[in-house]
């Protein structure tokens, strides 16, 4: 499979001065780390007014070159660029800070810093300061950072942003689809000042294969005509982009065999198979003995009837490679072995226990207590999840297993959407789940994508069943066609399903189960903390009918309308049926008081 390549070329020249205060690297890492993290081309200028910015300049190119690829793989780029350059930025302001330069910046640990990175099909950029990167046309180039320099007059001018001046750093960020062919210049302003596209298109004409002496031929050009700053100039041309969506993955998958049809007593790439467990459409898992530890294992094997789906089979391996990034007590283990595999399969951790699902049919109406710990051991398993840019997406109650000492944990993770994976294919974004949609958020069904919300719902929706045993929305969720039939979901409380529960308690649900996303808590966290405490405004005040039951208040509101018109209705009549009023409409009374009249 074709991966990413690209030519680099690269100078830097102290020019005119005595030390020179630029800095630039690269690192181009052979696979699989450069499908996963990419190739880092990287800049940094020192101040001139210091004598100590050539170290800042050194320090943060280093830094980050190493430090970038040492983040976790399912992190995207722009987490852990600016992780690492806020750690740098940090160091640097600190060694400031012990020194004279606490009172002026310009003698100081300063330097501005630019960074290209390539992943997959796309080119990300890191900026900050007034170092350039520029993008080159057939006639003109393209300049694609900002100058973060501010001009007092045509004569003064001061860095408003630079790694080192402060104890934080707002780093600009930006990623776009790569072109085979396209040349990216990054340059110093000792260099970028003195230069333009036409020198530029004639160094690479004069030196094509030779991207280096291209680069040499620049900073020369840029002293002969008249810089007296250090000068630095790097080349990028991208000459192969991965096809498609090739991914780590699709290669392991590649290199790998489909398993044969396990059997009990049958060997198995060093295991024993001892018993079925589940058999689904979506896969087989049977528990297994692991002959050279004697540990017992969950074996999974592909499902017979989508081993030609090569998105699923991907899918299926994703859930190894997640389980191995997380390391939390309340997410199945990988179990580990260091045997050369030659089929498709995953080994987990056997959890001896039973299903969530299986729980709640044990335990109908089970003590608010017991749904709480369940459920705050799910939320820290989910947390682990979103600390490393990942969404679980599936979670329902037969994706968590409960052990025989009470210990809740999440398990299946094909369906996990991780950022740091997504990042440079076709459809970065996260989609629709593939599990049981009725425990799905419902801005996947409108196409929005999911969010940390996203799974949080989820878990509100879990919480909800183990209460009442029914979902708060039945299935109005898996109907969700537009933005407009959003509006339209009717939450039933759960008071109305279970009196007895707190009132705060169905305003923590009612508020994790928004349709909204943004409506919803902001964390994992506070939903725990509202099952736990009261919101104070929610102590002492019932909620309005019309927040607890909807559809209830527009029952009981219509029916005060309509008796309302019966009343108006009925004093209507009443006041034409009155003995004056009919006097006054019956003709022989009429007549009767005309001639009592006249014999007055």
């Amino acid at each position: 499979m074709q991966s990413l390549r690209v030519a680099l070329g690269q100078h830097s020249q102290a020019g005119r001065k005595r030390i020179n205060q630029d800095f630039h690297g690269a690192a181009l890492p052979a696979e699989p780390r450069r499908s996963a993290k990419g190739i880092a081309v990287a800049l940094a200028d020192g101040i001139g007014s210091s004598a100590v910015s050539q170290v800042a300049s050194a320090a943060a190119v280093h830094s980050f070159l190493d430090d970038y690829y040492c983040t976790a793989e399912a992190w995207t780029v722009r987490r852990s660029a600016r992780c690492v350059l806020a750690a740098t930025n940090a160091w640097l302001h600190a060694q400031n800070q012990r020194g004279d330069a606490r009172f002026d910046k310009d003698r100081g640990y300063v330097c501005t810093f630019s960074a290209l990175i390539f992943k997959g099909r796309d080119v990300h950029l890191l900026h900050v300061g007034d170092s350039r990167v520029y993008r080159l046309h057939a006639q003109a180039w393209e300049q694609l950072t900002e100058d973060h320099r501010i001009r007092v007059s045509s004569l003064e001018s001061y860095l408003g942003r630079a790694l080192g001046v402060g104890p934080t750093v707002e780093v600009d960020y930006r990623c776009w689809p790569a072109e085979v062919g396209e040349v990216y210049v990054l340059a110093s302003d000792g260099a970028y000042e003195y230069l333009d596209a036409a020198a530029v298109q004639q160094a690479l004409a004069e030196h094509p294969q030779n991207l280096d002496a291209a680069a040499a031929a620049l900073v020369s050009t840029a002293l002969a005509r008249g810089s007296q700053d250090n000068v630095t100039v790097q080349l990028v041309r991208v000459e192969a982009l991965p096809v498609g969506d090739s991914t780590r993955l699709s290669r392991q998958r590649a290199e790998l065999a489909l398993p044969p049809p396990l059997q009990p007593r049958m060997a198995f790439e060093g295991y024993r198979i001892e018993r079925e467990l589940v058999a689904s459409a979506r896969c087989h898992v049977h528990l297994a003995l692991d002959l050279h530890t004697g540990a017992r294992v969950a074996l999974k094997t592909p499902s017979v009837d989508l081993r030609e789906n090569s998105d699923y089979l991907d899918r299926f391996l994703l859930e190894e490679w997640v389980a191995r990034r997380i390391d939390n007590a309340h997410v199945a283990r990988p179990h580990a072995t260091d045997r050369q595999r030659r089929h498709l399969y995953v080994a987990m951790e056997f959890i001896d226990g039973q299903t969530l699902g299986q729980w709640m049919i044990d335990n109908p109406s089970p003590p608010l207590e017991d749904v709480r710990q369940i459920v705050e051991q799910i939320a820290r398993g989910l947390q682990a999840f979103h600390r490393r840019e990942m969404l679980h997406q599936d979670l329902r109650p037969d994706n968590v297993m409960i052990d025989r000492a009470g210990t809740a944990k999440i398990i299946d993770f094909a369906a996990v959407h991780v950022a740091g994976l997504a990042e440079g294919s076709s459809d970065p974004h996260a989609l629709a789940p593939v599990g049981a949609l009725q425990y799905a958020a419902p801005e996947y069904f409108v196409g929005q994508g999911g969010t940390p919300e996203s799974d949080l719902f989820s878990l509100a929706v879990i919480t909800y069943q183990m209460l009442t045993g029914q979902l708060p929305y039945g299935l109005q969720v898996t109907r969700l066609r537009s933005v407009a039939d959003v509006s339209r979901l009717n939450y039933v409380s759960v008071r109305d399903r279970r009196p007895e529960l707190p009132l705060w308690i169905d305003s923590a649900l009612r508020r994790a189960l928004h349709p909204l996303p943004n409506k919803r808590q902001e964390a994992l966290s506070e939903f725990i903390q509202d099952l736990r405490v009261p919101r104070q405004q929610q102590r002492h005040r019932e909620p309005p009918l019309i927040e607890r039951n909807p559809v209830r208040f527009w029952q009981v509101l219509s029916a005060l309308l309509a008796l309302a018109v019966i009343v108006l209705l009925g004093l209507s009549l009443g006041e034409r049926l009155s003995p004056q009023r009919l006097a006054t409409l019956d003709p022989r009374a009429t007549l009767a008081k005309s001639d009592s009249t006249r014999s007055r």
